[in-house]
């Protein structure tokens, strides 16, 4: 299989885009099933080696986000996708709603303490994002934030600056940020909700609160709009991934994670002369025994 051109899927440019020209779909990147455990399996093996290296080199960390519309699947790429990976040098965070000594604290303080440290992986699965996304849905949720007054007159363009002025910083200390919007259609959605009520092992899954979020599906997708034209950059882009196909989102994100780690100049930690004649020293005695 060929190696796929993930550029397509990157929002490049600064300013509103619209997410009806954008793909949920596209034509699959392997030709079978099999065709596609081979492929994923080859990509998690390279992504176990790449992290190896991260660590070893430690003057990086990765900082992996995933934001979509409920059952888009994020669970699903984050356990296919990662699962290679040593669990000591990775972690992953979900964001729920905020406690309530999170909201006595600014709208990032909550996700910066879950930075990773150089030399790992760090996932969250939502993000600061939520705070310009259902936030933004849902304007009532400002009132249980104890903003100054008058702070909410223009909050969307502040917090957008807020987060891509965090997002240099990072990028300038070592950390690099990629950013996910899994793009699934309603009627895909849909159809994944329906699953969810008719398998008993997936009843846990679904919630009425999802049917009514299903509502404002219009107000979420002018949100996302928003939000990855104003916050994709060169050094933290935003990809937007079609995602009704489960098995072709997994491998293009596994690409754009490869990409990045080996677009790092990274080396494991050079021995000296002196040290490489004791390991030679140590190596004889051990033969000898």
């Amino acid at each position: 299989m060929k190696k796929i051109a993930t550029d397509k899927f990157c929002v490049k440019k600064k300013g509103r885009i619209k997410l009806s020209g954008w793909p949920t779909k596209v034509r699959p990147f392997y030709p079978s099933k099999e065709a596609y455990q081979e492929k994923m399996a080859a990509q998690v093996r390279k992504l176990s080696e790449l992290q190896n290296l991260l660590f070893a080199h430690d003057r990086y960390a990765l900082l992996i986000i995933f934001q979509a519309m409920d059952a888009a699947g994020k669970d699903s790429v984050i356990k296919h996708v990662m699962s290679g990976l040593n669990p000591q040098g990775c972690q992953v965070f979900s964001f729920k709603h905020p406690s309530a000594e999170e909201l006595d604290h600014d709208f990032l303080w909550r996700t910066t303490r879950a930075l990773p440290e150089r030399g790992r992986i760090g996932i969250f699965n939502r993000s600061y994002y939520e705070e310009v996304l259902i936030v933004r849905v849902h304007p009532e949720i400002l009132q249980a934030q104890k903003l100054p007054p008058g702070s909410a007159k223009n909050i969307w363009k502040e917090r957008f600056r807020s987060i891509m002025e965090m997002e240099e910083h990072l990028f300038r200390s070592g950390t690099r940020v990629i950013k996910f919007f899994l793009h699934c259609s309603k009627d895909e959605q849909r159809r994944r909700f329906l699953k969810r009520i008719e398998d008993p092992r997936k009843n846990w899954k679904f919630s009425v609160d999802d049917l009514k979020e299903r509502e404002y599906w219009g107000r979420y997708m002018k949100a996302y709009e928003a939000c990855l034209g104003a916050t994709s950059s060169a050094h933290s882009p935003w990809y937007v991934v079609p995602a009704d196909d489960k098995h072709n989102a997994q491998l293009i994100i596994s690409q754009v994670i490869l990409e990045a780690l080996e677009g790092l100049k990274m080396s494991y930690p050079s021995v000296s002369a002196t040290r490489r004649r004791e390991l030679q020293k140590i190596r004889r005695e051990l033969e000898d025994r």
